[in-house]
């Protein structure tokens, strides 16, 4: 690969066969952050949304199950920890789910690297998530799990909505940048 300084450009070698010599032809540049061509591509951000969605599947069952579970057996372990157990139950049921997806699904990887790549991939994401998902509740309800409420249910929706539309611009971001992703 050759960058040439009065171009600016990126060229690669390429050794033809027959005639023995080099030919030049130009790599595309990959666009940068800051330009709208980097955030239009619909591929990129479908697979995002997917990807977005099984990390959200994860972190809401583990997240509203044991706030469930600790308001109604444990009340008397205060809401902050609560909340800070909840988050971190969302977040080893994500790890969980997509180390299940990633060993079961396509991709067949074996039980450690399916989930060194869950951890490594999508941590940041699934952190953000719980953090959306958990400050919404937290302002909208107290952080109370009320079934029998409609106001919870409303409530649940907007925090599950705010947990997928925070990290989905991070997903994209690292699957249109380096093409990872978790699934």
């Amino acid at each position: 690969m050759i960058l040439t300084p009065a171009s600016s450009r990126i060229y690669t070698t390429n050794t033809q066969q027959n005639a023995g010599e080099a030919k030049v032809t130009p790599i595309k540049p990959r666009p940068s952050l800051a330009t709208r061509v980097f955030w239009t591509c619909r591929g990129t951000w479908k697979r995002a949304g997917v990807n977005t969605l099984r990390c959200l599947v994860g972190c809401t069952i583990g997240d509203f199950s044991a706030l469930w579970t600790l308001q109604t057996h444990a009340p008397e372990l205060g809401m902050s920890t609560i909340m800070a157990l909840s988050m971190t139950s969302g977040l080893t049921t994500s790890i969980a789910l997509e180390t299940a997806l990633l060993h079961r699904g396509k991709d067949k990887l074996s039980t450690s690297m399916a989930f060194k790549t869950a951890m490594g991939m999508s941590f940041i994401s699934m952190l953000a998530m719980e953090l959306a998902e958990n400050a919404v509740d937290y302002h909208l309800t107290g952080g109370v799990v009320a079934l029998q409420d409609p106001r919870f249910w409303t409530a649940a929706v907007v925090s599950i909505a705010a947990g997928y539309l925070v990290p989905l611009p991070w997903n994209y971001y690292r699957l249109r940048r380096w093409g990872k992703a978790c699934h």
